[in-house]
């Protein structure tokens, strides 16, 4: 029984795949929606056992390593850090996720979250699960640092509760920044709603697609965290009315107390002087 260990993680929040590809002679033009495939091939100037290893790296930060041990995969970011600076050595393991595709030809087909059985393995079958990983694993970190950010705006509200406006216009800015930076992630970056290209072409791997998806909820946990940053949206959208309207509020006052000042200067000239 063969077997195909997929391990996958987030490297980065967007990579950039026509620089890594022209390292290794690929000349293809890569679009948000496509994958950069390392073959063997391509394996063999970083890993001193490349055979059967295999790596899919996409433009929304996760990397998929197939048949690689925890050092040969730490090995490979090390490596691509020489091409793409902004990529994760520190903590590469922090968001994370596993599958086992095993290739069984008395076996009966199946599949679950944590892994496949297939009699004959399929050139489409690693792509498609490399890339339902990649994506999950990517909304595992914006699904976490979300819950941070409501954390936030819980002690904002407190604040607010409290009847203190008092906060810096920099730090609503900042927030307001990271919620609009985690909607264009989930919406542009994961391309969470767009296939891989064989899914158009292949009927077997359009339904392999949608049911490993079905199976890891990307949908369903796409929609929820858009719904988290649009209403951490709309609650920083009070602050910041609220903000500007306070501002309003003491320039009025400045003016009043400065045209207070003149009147009073102008009295004092004309009956005291």
């Amino acid at each position: 029984m063969k077997q195909a260990q997929f391990i996958a993680l987030v490297i980065s929040n967007e990579i950039d795949l026509n620089k890594i590809a022209q390292h290794f002679g690929i000349s293809q033009d890569f679009k948000w929606e496509d994958s950069l495939d390392l073959k063997e091939s391509f394996l063999k100037g970083i890993l001193r056992e490349p055979e059967n290893k295999e790596v899919y790296i996409f433009h929304f930060g996760s990397m998929v390593c197939v048949n690689c041990q925890h050092h040969e995969v730490m090995d490979i970011i090390q490596y691509l850090k020489r091409l793409e600076k902004n990529l994760n050595t520190v903590d590469p393991f922090e968001y994370t996720d596993d599958y086992l595709l095993d290739i069984d030809p008395a076996g009966e087909y199946a599949i679950s979250n944590d892994g496949m059985v297939t009699a004959v393995e399929q050139d489409f079958q690693r792509e498609i699960v490399a890339t339902v990983l990649a994506k999950s694993v990517a909304l595992d970190r914006i699904e976490i640092e979300t819950s941070k950010l409501l954390d936030e705006i819980e002690d904002l509200v407190t604040l607010l509760h409290q009847g203190n406006l008092s906060i810096k216009d920099n730090k609503l800015s900042k927030i307001s920044a990271r919620i609009l930076g985690f909607k264009l992630n989930t919406i542009s970056y994961i391309m969470l709603l767009d296939k891989p290209d064989i899914t158009w072409v292949n009927e077997e791997a359009a339904e392999l697609f949608s049911e490993l998806s079905s199976l890891f909820e990307l949908e369903d946990r796409h929609e929820k965290v858009k719904l988290k940053a649009e209403t951490v949206m709309d609650i920083m959208q009070v602050f910041v009315t609220m903000a500007h309207a306070r501002r309003g509020n003491q320039l009025e006052w400045a003016i009043i107390i400065l045209i207070a000042i003149e009147i009073i200067l102008s009295l004092l000239d004309k009956f005291v002087l």
